[in-house]
């Protein structure tokens, strides 16, 4: 048999395996989630990471890795608006005509080149090394011309040139530059009160890597124990806050993993510390949490209860979240029982709590520096979705209430839809009832505003943007 003659090659640069990142590719999978499964990174990223800390070899992660995927997936989200008009500026295509791959590739190239210290051709080269693993050959040569296009500025060269002037379009402008919908923009514009520099560091703290805070359970553990960990700062409004600087990590914590204490944003703390500061005309021995899930404030508020001798009882309409409050609240020091039950159809007698806290589900617009995607989920008519289930809920809290009692309304969002218009509202039908002013209520905290209602904000405090207003019962 005779041998076959070998073809000849064909002229030009010899075939090259794509090199695998595993960084870059892991910090694609995590966009990938986010984008087909309308996943949120907080909850992908972490299993994520854990996975590829596990494997041996050139893939398994160390921290330095680890960090570093961390940075490309929340910048990516965080500045996909900016990235997107950059992009659609070097495409000769609408964005929409762009395969969501091909999008999330081109993104996580922007941000290394505008958004991190990466070199400049190290960022494209990686970029499409990573087109070549996810996507082919092809597609790497046309990210290879957007990127290099991309590169040819540094990010404030390109905000010259993609976004309106100020004085033309001043909530577009923002829009762009600062990587918030429009909409947005003109929403939190309007809860601050006007003028462009509270705006301004609005949404540049919306757009900051949060600060990782841990509370301390009462007659579970103390700050000074925490304090003890590495990396661990004193929290700056509540007594039972402990920041961790960068890199630390609250699954190392002793406490965490015992649950004596659990991650918690201080503004998230503070609504609960001011139900319990609101002074009360009569008995102090039963408190309801009507809205417990996942469980954070409704752990803070059982050991709170717990050192006055009260029970808490922790609601929770959605059974597998009631579930997540039983588990932060075990080895709670005091009685308490959680339930799976509605808090506009209560499955308790009217007028038989003390205290009451309804933490009401909402767009989560305060909270979009830990939720970067939401903000590109979210839309206006979301709004109308949530006000009666809000004032529902307010209404069933105030019924729950004995006459002398108190009821904090907290939100995590500062849209005034969502936070004075429902609690001007539901008082209006509730005439037994009188606004308190809640600034008291979170001592040594600055910048709160006319009153009587509170709003925290990131810029100013450091928390998300919680909303608080507390109603005592008079009738």
């Amino acid at each position: 048999m005779s041998e076959q003659p070998r073809r000849p090659r064909k002229p030009g640069k010899p075939y090259r395996r794509p090199q695998k990142d595993p960084v870059r590719i892991l910090a694609f999978e995590a966009l990938r989630a986010v984008d087909e499964r309308d996943a949120y990174a907080n909850l992908v990223l972490p299993p994520l990471l854990r996975k590829a800390r596990e494997k041996e070899g050139p893939e398994g992660f160390d921290a330095r890795d680890a960090a570093l995927a961390t940075e490309l997936v929340y910048g990516t989200l965080r500045r996909q608006g900016t990235y997107d008009a950059i992009i659609a500026d070097c495409v000769d295509r609408p964005l929409r005509e762009v395969d969501p791959p091909v999008l999330d590739v081109l993104s996580l190239g922007a941000h290394q080149l505008l958004g991190t210290r990466i070199p400049s051709h190290a960022a494209v080269s990686a970029s499409v090394e990573l087109a070549r693993v996810v996507l082919g050959d092809g597609r790497a040569k046309f990210v290879n011309a957007v990127l290099r296009k991309i590169a040819r500025d540094d990010l404030d060269g390109w905000l010259e040139r993609v976004a309106p002037p100020y004085d033309e379009d001043p909530e577009d402008h923002l829009a762009v530059v600062h990587s918030h919908p429009r909409w947005v923009v003109s929403a939190l514009w309007d809860s601050l009160g006007g003028g462009r520099a509270g705006i301004e560091e609005l949404l540049a703290a919306d757009n900051e890597r949060p600060e990782v805070t841990l509370v301390a359970r009462p007659g579970r553990a103390t700050r000074e124990e925490l304090l003890g960990e590495e990396a661990a700062v004193p929290g700056r409004w509540s007594p039972y806050a402990v920041r961790l600087s960068e890199g630390g990590e609250p699954g190392a914590v002793d406490a965490v993993r015992d649950n004596r204490a659990g991650v918690q944003d201080e503004g998230s703390q503070l609504v609960a510390l001011a139900l319990a500061n609101a002074p009360l005309d009569g008995p102090d021995r039963r408190w309801l949490d009507g809205c417990a899930g996942p469980g954070g404030k409704a752990a803070l508020l059982g050991a709170l209860a717990a050192e006055r001798g009260a029970f808490l009882l922790a609601s929770e309409k959605q059974p597998h979240r009631a579930g997540l409050v039983a588990k932060a609240l075990d080895g709670n020091p005091g009685p308490y029982q959680v339930i799976a039950a509605d808090g506009t159809r209560p499955a308790w007698r009217p007028g038989s709590f003390d205290r009451v806290l309804v933490d009401v589900p909402c767009t989560g617009l305060g909270a979009l520096r830990r939720r970067p995607e939401a903000r590109w989920r979210r839309r206006p008519e979301d709004l109308e979705g949530f006000a009666p289930l809000q004032r529902g809920l307010l209404r069933g809290a105030l019924e729950a209430v004995r006459i002398g009692g108190v009821v904090a309304y907290a939100t995590c969002s500062p849209h005034l839809a969502e936070t004075r218009a429902v609690v001007t509202d539901v008082l209006k039908q509730h005439p037994g009832t009188e606004l308190l002013d809640a600034r008291p209520l979170l001592p040594g905290v600055p910048d709160l505003g006319e009153g009587p209602d509170v709003q925290l904000w990131p810029h100013l405090h450091g928390t998300d943007a919680m909303y608080l207003a507390v109603v005592r019962r008079t009738a």
